[in-house]
This record gives C-alpha cells, sequence and structure tokens, in this order.
C-alpha cells in the first residue's frame, strides 16, 4: 500500500490463505485460526498472569516486610501506573485492526518501524524474562515442599527431591518443556489449557479466603536452612493487625539480600506486568479491538480487588516471622494444604505459558516485518494451521538460558523495568497520536487524555529509576542504540511515521506565529528558489545553493511544458519521487516544488507566486545562465523525453515544445525581470558545471579565494559600492564564506578607481564600511582608467554608426555600451591574480531595461562580461541586507 494511500493506516487486512504458506508470508494469520473470544483469549490470560507468583509466593512476603501501609500504597501505585498504560492500550488497540504482536504492533505502527522494533525487542526481551521469573517461583515452590532439607541424610514424607542449583535448573527445564509442548501445538490449547487452570485457581483462591474465617490458631514450624523458627498465624486479631501496620525490613531468606521499598516493590509489581497478555494474543482473537479493552480493564479491576482483600486479611492473620520466613504459608493455613499447592503450580506454569507464547508472538511480528533483515527468517515460519512453531522453540531457547539465574528476585527487577519501559512506549504513542491531532486517529475508546498517557509516562519511568538506576540506564541506552541502528540499517515500510504528523503540527503553528510584518534587516537569510529542470546534470550548482542558503529556506523548482487538458493525469506527482531521491542522494535541505505550463516564463511566475508558505518564502531566485543549444542538443533533449527521462535545464531549452526552437533569450531575460518586479533578489550563475566542491573544499596547503566585484560593471558612470545592490553582493559573499566547508576561504574585494578620483581615499571609505558591516576581506584596487576610457561615448541621439549590434539603449537613451568596453572589462577581471584563481567569482547584474525589445542585447553583454571567468555569480540584489546595529 502507498504511503499515500486514503486507507487507515494502521488497518492491515488479514489473509485469507492458510497460514499464509510454511514460510510466514501472508499479511496476518489466518482468518480460520482467529477463534478466541473475549473471555478465553483476553480475561483469563491477564488474570492467571497477573495472579501468579505475587498471589501465592510473594504476597506475605511484601505484607511483612513493607507493612499494610505501604502495601497498600504499592498497590495504588502499581496500579494507577498501569491504569494509564491500559487507557493508552484501549485507545490504540480500537483505533484500526490488530494483527499479531500485540503492544509491538500497536507502537511499531503508531511511532514508526525504528521505534516500533526498539521497543518490540524489549518487550520480547521482558516477555523471555517474565516465563523464566515464573517458572523459577515455581521450583521455588516445588523444591520447598518437596526438597529434602538441607543437612538431612535421609528422605522422609513427601520430601523426596535432591535440592542444589544444578537439581533446581533441572527442575526448571522440565517445567519449561512442558510449556513448550503446549505453547507448539498452538492458541487454541492455549487457551483451553489455560481455562482448566483458571477454574483451579479461582477454586483456591475461594479456599484461601475461607482459611482465613475457618482455621484456628496455629503455630507453624519454619526451617530454613539451618535456621528453624516459629510462625504463628494468629486468626482476626487486632493486636497482629497493628504489628502488620508499618513497615519493617529485613534480609530475605531465599537470596540474603537487605530488603527495601524498591526492592519489595519490583518484587509485588510483576504481579501487574500481566496486563499485555490478552493483547499479546491479538492475533489470535476473533475481534481483537472489541477484546482487548473490555478484557484487560475486567482483569485489571478484579485482580486490585483481590490484592487489596487479600493483603488486609493477612495483615490481620499473620505475625511477621511467619510472613517473612515463610513465602509458602498459604500452604500451611489452608483447610486443605494441598490445593494451594496445586493452585500455585497451576497458576505460575500458566504465567510461564502466557510470555512464552506472548514472546513467540512478539518475535514472529518482528521476523514478518523484517525490521532486522534475515536475522530473525527463521522465526516467520507456520505451521499449516497457522502457528508460529519455530518462534515458540527460539523463544523458548531464550528463556531457558535466562534460568541459570536460579533464583525469582535475582531477576524480578530487570524483568520489570523491562515492562515498565514498554508501558512506557505504549503511552508514548498514544499521546503523540493525540498530540499530532490526525483526522485518523478516532479510537472508539475515549476514556483517556493526553494527561493520563502522560502521567503514565512519567510513573513508568519514575519507577524504573527507583528500581534500579543502573538496569533503567543500560535499557534505556541499549533501545536507543537498536533504535539508531534501525533507522540506518532496516528497510523502508509503509506504515506512517508519528513523527512527520508530529512535525507537521508544530510547523503548522509556528508557520502562523511566523508573521512577516515583523521581519527585520538584523535577522534576513537568503531564501532561495532555485529553477533547474534537469535533476541529472546540475548537481553542483544545487550543491553550492544549497550552501549559499545559510540555514534558509531553500526550494527546487521545476517547470514541466506540459498542458493538464491533454494528459489523463498529473504527471508531476511520479516525477516528484524523483525529484526527492535527488535531495536524498545530495544530502542537502531542500523542498520540492514543480508546475505545469505551455511556456516557461509563465511557469516561473507561478513558481515565483506560490512557492513557500507564510513567513517562509523565497527571497532570492538563482538560474543557471543561459546558453544557446546546438541542433544536436535539442534533438538529444528530444529522445531523453521520449524515453521518459527529465527535461534539460528550462532555461537552456525546455521539453518537447522546445525541441525544435530554442527557448529564447528575450524569455529568459523576461524571468529575470519578473522576479525584480516581485522584489525577488536574482541570482545568475555561470560555468558551475566546472565546479567541484569537494576539490575546492579538501585542497590542503592551498589558498581558497572568493572574489566579489561590487560595481556595476555595465554603468561605470554609478560608481558606487553603497547602494543595495553592491550590499546584496558584499553579504551574499560574507554567507557563503560563514559556511562551515567555505571558512576557510578568504575575500576578496575588487576596488575599480580612476587615478583622478584619489584612490586612497576610496579604499579608507571602502574598510570603514566593511569594518561597520563587520565582514573580513582583503581590498584590491584595480586602476582601470585605459578600460573605461573605452566606455565614454559621445550622447549623439541616433547616431547611426552606434545603432549596430555592439551596442545597446539603456533607460535614459543617453548611455551605450561597446563591445571594446565589455571585452576590456572581461580581460581586467581575468587578469586579477591569475596564478591564485578563486573558486566562485561574484558580479553585480543591472537591472534588465525596461525596454522590452532590446532583452537580448542585454543578456548579449552580460554573457561577454562574464565569458571564460569560471564559476561566477551575477547577482541583482533588491531587499536591504546589511546592518551596522547591535
Amino acid at each position: 500500500m502507498d504511503e499515500r494511500s486514503p486507507l487507515v493506516t494502521y488497518k492491515l487486512s488479514v489473509s485469507t490463505d492458510e497460514g499464509g504458506g510454511r514460510n510466514g508470508r501472508g499479511s496476518g494469520q489466518p482468518a480460520g485460526t482467529r477463534k478466541l473470544s473475549t473471555f478465553l483469549g483476553v480475561v483469563v490470560p491477564t488474570l492467571l498472569a497477573m495472579f501468579s507468583v505475587v498471589l501465592f509466593l510473594r504476597i506475605g512476603m511484601v505484607v511483612g516486610q513493607s507493612g499494610l501501609y505501604e502495601t497498600v500504597g504499592m498497590l495504588v501505585l502499581s496500579y494507577f501506573i498501569i491504569g494509564m498504560t491500559v487507557l493508552s492500550v484501549c485507545a490504540i488497540s480500537t483505533n484500526g485492526a490488530l494483527d499479531a504482536g500485540g503492544a509491538y504492533y500497536m507502537i511499531s505502527r503508531a511511532l514508526g518501524p525504528e521505534f516500533g522494533g526498539s521497543i518490540g525487542i524489549m518487550f520480547f526481551l521482558a516477555n523471555v524474562c517474565g516465563s523464566a521469573l515464573y517458572i523459577l517461583g515455581l521450583v521455588e515452590t516445588i523444591v520447598a515442599m518437596f526438597g529434602i532439607p538441607a543437612g538431612a541424610v535421609e528422605r522422609s514424607g513427601v520430601h523426596v527431591l535432591p535440592q542444589s542449583y544444578w537439581y533446581e535448573f533441572l527442575y526448571g527445564t522440565a517445567l519449561l518443556f512442558l510449556c513448550l509442548l503446549v505453547c507448539l501445538v498452538g492458541a487454541s490449547i492455549y487457551a483451553k489449557a489455560t481455562f482448566l487452570i483458571f477454574i483451579v485457581v479461582m477454586v483456591v483462591l475461594i479456599t484461601v479466603f475461607i482459611s482465613f474465617f475457618a482455621v484456628k490458631e496455629k503455630v507453624i514450624n519454619i526451617t530454613n536452612g539451618t535456621n528453624h523458627l516459629n510462625g504463628t498465624f494468629t486468626g482476626f486479631q487486632l493486636s497482629t493487625l497493628k504489628d502488620n501496620v508499618y513497615p519493617q525490613y529485613g534480609v530475605d531468606y531465599t537470596t540474603g539480600r537487605m530488603m527495601s521499598f524498591t526492592i519489595v516493590f519490583a518484587v509485588m509489581f510483576n504481579g501487574c506486568t500481566g496486563i499485555m497478555a490478552g493483547s499479546n494474543m491479538s492475533g489470535d482473537l476473533k475481534n481483537p479491538s472489541y477484546s482487548i479493552p473490555r478484557g484487560t480493564i475486567t482483569a485489571v479491576i478484579f485482580t486490585y480487588v483481590i490484592y487489596n482483600l487479600l493483603a488486609l486479611m493477612i495483615s490481620c492473620t499473620c505475625d511477621r516471622t511467619l510472613l517473612k520466613n515463610d513465602y509458602s504459608f498459604l500452604r500451611d493455613i489452608n483447610i486443605w494444604p494441598p490445593l494451594v499447592t496445586i493452585g500455585i503450580c497451576c497458576s505460575t506454569l500458566s504465567a510461564s505459558m502466557s510470555n512464552l507464547i506472548g514472546a513467540s508472538r512478539i518475535l514472529y511480528a518482528l521476523a514478518k516485518d523484517e525490521l532486522f533483515g534475515k536475522l530473525f527468517l527463521p522465526a516467520k515460519i507456520t505451521s499449516k494451521g497457522g502457528n508460529p512453531w519455530m518462534s515458540v522453540i527460539l523463544s523458548w531457547f531464550l528463556v531457558q538460558l535466562v534460568l541459570f539465574a536460579g533464583k525469582l528476585n535475582t531477576i524480578a527487577a530487570i524483568v520489570t523495568i523491562f515492562f515498565l519501559l514498554v508501558y512506557a512506549a505504549v503511552g508514548l504513542a498514544c499521546v503523540a497520536l493525540e498530540w499530532a491531532s490526525a483526522p485518523n486517529f478516532r479510537p472508539t475508546f475515549r476514556y483517556f487524555t493526553w494527561y493520563t498517557c502522560v502521567l503514565g509516562i512519567l510513573g513508568c519511568l519514575t519507577m524504573m529509576f527507583l528500581i534500579n538506576a543502573i538496569y533503567a540506564s543500560a535499557s534505556i541506552v541499549f533501545m536507543l542504540i537498536l533504535l539508531l541502528c534501525l533507522h540506518y540499517l532496516s528497510p523502508s515500510h509503509s506504515w506512517g511515521f508519528i513523527s512527520q504528523a508530529l512535525i507537521f503540527h508544530q510547523v503548522r503553528k509556528y508557520l502562523l506565529m511566523l508573521d512577516v510584518r515583523k521581519d527585520h534587516v538584523k535577522f534576513w537569510r537568503p531564501q532561495i528558489l532555485l529553477l533547474v529542470s534537469n535533476l541529472r546534470c546540475h548537481k553542483n550548482l544545487i550543491t553550492f545553493a544549497n550552501d549559499l542558503k545559510k540555514s534558509g529556506l531553500f526550494v527546487l523548482g521545476h517547470v514541466s511544458l506540459e498542458e493538464l487538458d491533454v494528459l489523463p493525469s498529473d504527471p508531476l506527482q511520479t516525477q516528484t519521487d524523483l525529484w526527492l531521491q535527488l535531495v536524498d542522494e545530495l544530502n542537502i535541505k531542500a523542498f520540492v516544488n514543480l508546475t505545469l505550463s505551455d511556456s516557461v516564463r509563465y511557469g516561473a511566475q507561478q513558481l515565483l507566486f506560490i512557492s513557500g508558505l507564510g513567513g517562509m518564502r523565497p527571497n532570492t531566485v538563482i538560474m543557471g545562465f543561459y546558453t544557446r543549444s546546438s541542433t544536436e542538443e535539442l534533438l538529444r533533449n528530444e529522445l531523453e523525453l521520449d524515453h521518459g527521462r527529465s527535461p534539460p535545464l528550462m532555461y537552456t531549452s525546455a521539453g518537447r515544445k522546445q525541441a525544435t526552437e530554442n527557448f529564447s533569450p528575450w524569455e529568459y531575460v523576461a524571468i529575470i525581470s519578473d522576479s525584480i518586479k516581485m522584489s525577488k533578489n536574482v541570482v545568475l550563475a555561470r560555468y558551475f558545471s566546472e565546479f567541484d566542491k569537494t576539490h575546492v573544499c579538501s585542497q590542503k596547503g592551498k589558498e581558497t579565494y572568493i572574489d566579489v566585484w561590487p560595481l556595476n560593471l555595465l554603468r561605470p558612470d554609478s560608481a558606487t559600492y553603497v547602494n543595495t545592490c553592491s550590499l546584496f553582493l558584499l553579504q551574499m559573499a560574507c554567507v557563503l564564506n560563514m559556511v562551515r566547508s567555505w571558512k576557510k576561504a578568504k575575500l576578496r574585494l575588487y576596488l575599480c578607481v580612476e587615478r583622478e578620483s584619489g584612490l586612497h581615499g576610496q579604499e579608507i571609505k571602502l574598510k570603514q564600511l566593511l569594518k561597520d558591516l563587520r565582514i573580513k576581506a582583503a581590498i584590491h584596487t584595480v586602476v582601470w582608467d585605459d578600460v573605461v576610457c573605452l566606455h565614454w561615448h559621445k550622447q549623439v541621439a541616433g547616431n547611426s554608426e552606434t545603432s549596430g549590434e555592439s551596442y545597446l539603449n539603456f533607460p535614459n537613451n543617453s548611455l551605450r555600451i561597446s563591445t571594446d568596453y565589455l571585452e576590456a572589462v572581461n580581460q581586467m577581471i581575468l587578469g586579477q591574480n591569475p596564478n591564485l584563481p578563486p573558486a566562485v567569482r561574484f558580479l553585480y547584474l543591472p537591472r534588465p531595461p525596461a525596454d522590452t525589445s532590446v532583452y537580448n542585447k542585454f543578456l548579449h553583454q552580460v554573457e561577454m562580461i562574464s565569458k571564460n571567468l569560471g564559476p561566477t555569480l551575477l547577482i541583482h540584489g533588491v531587499t536591504p541586507v546589511t546592518s551596522t546595529e547591535l
């Protein structure tokens, strides 16, 4: 689909092929595999992910270490953060069709491939580590129940499992392999398995609440290594509640680490990280846009209520010793202890499966999008039913590696930080879409604002650094590295870029603030419209004009000699892409403005009128110099047009219409006159086919010069260096000298004087002018008595001897310029420092005469005076651009 397609950007068609083939090249999951309902596909996985380790294994530790007040505060803070994130998830998920990938798919389609790909990797790693986290929690429970106590010689009762690092790793591997088998079968069997587990967990949860009321006071013997302690279940007592209200941090008996608010919060927050379990199944849901918001919000509210009730009841019935030293105390106080063990095993196993299948779906989506080229190519392989089994195997392998961590609390902080980073990215995607005010951002879920998004982002980032500043910084740096790699190496995608929408929104706002009535000469800068047609042969001039703009506007203008009436469609749409490719190739900062016209002059007028927007309009027009093409050149141009190539320079010969009739000198001068009438400064660039910026700017040990001739050499009688045009000439030369690649170039200013006028006095005045203008230039005095004497002729009106082609009537009809004078001026310019030629010359361009009948003769004189000078700019300035004020 083309980027300019009017279809909704986020909608992705679902393939009706049977799995899209074994390589998974379909656009999405097969329609037949989208079978999961809201309850089975979102509510159940989300509840089980949030009711896993924390509910059965760590809720007692949280209350025992932090006390009831801080526990409730942690729950409020946790659910506030995830609540803001859930609102963003709901908004994005209801703004179009969702495919496989969950949060990754949402973020990548909202923020673009670079941000989406980097966050997708982080979310994938978060699910991988989360799956390992739940497996380790389950192993911890199994070992606590069935492991042989340390120091025991013989097996007794149910304590039959050996305990050591490698034995526990083996138990975790076996449990993970069971999860792998379920996930390899597919999403439907996973949904059925999780539903059965859900029923078991709900039954266990009910018995837990009943036990608080049914079980009488009892003392529980606790063995932690060589320590033997007695914990007490007191039943509902006010004294127990008072003892458990405030925090009392101590050493965690499983890791030996001193606990703190941030460590406990990191462990407890893992009970909230399951909110994406339903979103991860987006490719398998019947209606993801309907199911994800309703299912996720239902699960979040339910778990929040249960966690608070459980924390309150534990605080009223269990003493600190029991809570801080027996993480499986719910089993010991239950009316039927084995039931809690079954609940723990089922819930943690389900949560691990949820993360494993979620990781596989994210990896499959990354592979299908080919953001990382061929790196994830095997992950695209699917079964006939559409299950990405290869992604499941790759995810399982990475989870297996994480199991080497050994303890749940070891990786809890890492998992939490990864999930928090993803949640922040979801909020960022939503707030970016909201701020961009894109018309196609119309989510059916409206219970969010940009305030909620920002609060969620700030909450996530704050907690990341509170939990572990080093891990948080490292994860952000890793994400940024991924982002940069994707930006420079990833192939382009037509998903749309939120950055473009945000830039448009801000640019429009600031353009409206840019008031042309507040322009001031102190802040003037060149805003250039370069009239060019051949996008292949005039790269030198384009790159030079890019240097000349000095952070100003730069527009490439092109006239296509066509008539829309006789064309089936606008040809400029396809041509624009070629011009934009040139802009990218030359690495210049330029806009492209194309127009259709039946003549070059009228097309140029259109560009002069329409280029720019608001206060951002070109104030300077640059054109290449007029050249008379031979018949062979014209025929070659015609062949280029027939083969679909772009026409030659508009001011040389243009289009099919001009294939047999050369673009006239009169029309060329008329464009100059039109530009001046519109108060545009005019620059004619000559011999820039000879200009090589790389050679000029890379010369070592050789000086680079910029020569400026600020006198109107066609009107030596108006010998002044302080008129608007002369000062504009100086300013443009200074602007070029300020560009980084031209900073080492030296300005040479040529002062043309007659001996009788006082050489020293004029030089002093010019030095003072340069000082006032803060322009550093070397002044070279040129005595041109021999040249200027060729200019003066008797003012004889109608003299037949001076009415030939060698003379030109100026507007005042009193002065005539001879060919001898023009040749002498040309030789004078060439004769200055012949051993140190300049890289570019700046010459004064007179205003075209009012009499349009002598346009051809005017151009002939300009052509003679600039003949063989090398890269030369002939400039006519109409704008005051210099200022001596602060």
